[in-house]
């Protein structure tokens, strides 16, 4: 591990969580002219996951900033006129455009494995860009299939091939359609000034470092490599160049860095009341949560149904910069439905009932059902303010 120079600034614990919001975008008013696409510039990245509850994650990630933009806009914002393309980052993400050329790390080393698992008959790669090249963008069942008929990761050739020329950038995804990826060529849907792999290793990792430590406001090591999935030693090869600066932050008791321009003024502004997607990098990471909000956050969509504590996709709630709550929601016709709530205390209940009424009229629900409340004390005044 690096070792760290003395800091400079010391931080309290609200400083660093004033921080943060504002560097994710929570804190201060939104650019809404720069709208979708400025909120994945800032972020770096949006995860994408299959789980669509009220919208899937990657719709999620601007409303929570921007509040009602339409659902048909954040699509458009990704996938038309070459702004973002999908790779690996922290997870399956999408990627400002102007990312490509940092990546070139991960593409090379992709292309250094043997293979990953999937054996591939000859001739089938080619096979699957000569058609890209002739036939134009195409899901992988266009190609030829995506499965044999065998178990879940039981892919055809064609899926094999399209998924491997996607590692190694020969081919990008476009579209989304129906949730299934849309292929292309990078020489067609990547604009040619980024079109190319001349950054050597280091750099790439000293430019997302820089960007996840922009992102983030202040982090750990661990916080910052984490973003888009670095090892701590490529973090500490680089963190220096990247230009973060050493900070302390009371509590933490681990070293972090900060971006200098978000040491340069106070954090100021309107907070976002908002429900968050588990996957919303404001709180993706538990131990990062955990510390600057006090919250003890865990997606139980993977959990026995049994062993949940707060239901299938229970996502917090922001309010006043910190976090109140939890709803698992569900759609039922045109009713939002709040299957279980967990509230922070009676001062909780304006700004979840608040989230609820906004996240209802945005998928298009007119009416709202609390079904359980952890605290039945507040059950009435939630139901009395959500109605």
């Amino acid at each position: 591990m690096t070792t760290v120079p003395r800091p400079a600034a010391e931080l309290s614990a609200d400083d660093a969580r004033r921080i943060a919001l504002r560097a994710q975008g929570f804190l201060g008013a939104p650019d809404r002219r720069a709208g979708v696409r400025g909120v994945l510039r800032g972020l770096g990245q949006v995860q994408l996951d299959t789980i669509s509850v009220l919208a899937r994650s990657h719709e999620l990630i601007p409303y929570a900033r921007l509040g009602a933009v339409g659902r048909t806009t954040v699509e458009d914002a990704y996938w038309t006129g070459s702004h973002a393309f999908e790779y690996w980052s922290h997870a399956a993400c999408v990627l400002p455009v102007e990312e490509w050329p940092h990546f070139a790390f991960r593409r090379r080393a992709y292309r250094d494995r043997p293979h990953w698992g999937h054996e591939l008959s000859a001739g089938a790669y080619d096979k699957v860009i000569d058609q890209l090249r002739a036939e134009g963008p195409r899901t992988a069942t266009e190609l030829g299939g995506a499965k044999n008929k065998g178990e879940w990761w039981d892919w055809s050739d064609a899926k094999i091939a399209v998924e491997r020329a996607l590692m190694y950038g020969e081919v990008v995804v476009v579209e989304r359609r129906g949730w299934k990826r849309v292929y292309d060529l990078a020489e067609r849907a990547i604009p040619q000034a980024l079109l190319h792999d001349d950054l050597d290793d280091t750099e790439c990792v000293r430019r997302l470092v820089r960007q996840a430590g922009e992102a983030l406001g202040v982090g750990t090591r661990a916080d910052i490599a984490d973003y888009h999935r670095l090892k701590g030693e490529q973090f500490d090869a680089v963190v220096e160049a990247a230009g973060l600066v050493p900070v302390t932050v009371a509590g933490w008791g681990k070293p972090a860095w900060a971006d200098p321009a978000a040491l340069a003024s106070e954090p100021r502004g309107r907070h976002r009341t908002t429900l968050l997607s588990p996957f919303d990098s404001l709180i993706w990471e538990r131990a990062r949560t955990e510390r600057i909000f006090g919250f003890t956050h865990r997606l139980e969509a993977y959990v026995p149904k049994q062993k949940r504590i707060h239901g299938y996709f229970a996502m917090p709630v922001l309010a006043g910069g910190r976090l109140v709550g939890r709803v698992d929601p569900a759609r039922e016709g045109g009713t939002l439905v709040a299957r279980q709530v967990t509230l922070d205390g009676p001062k909780a209940v304006p700004a979840v009932a608040r989230a609820l009424r906004e996240a209802a009229e945005w998928v298009g629900c007119d009416a709202v059902r609390v079904e359980r409340v952890d605290s039945p004390g507040l059950a009435k005044d939630l139901v009395a303010a959500v109605g």
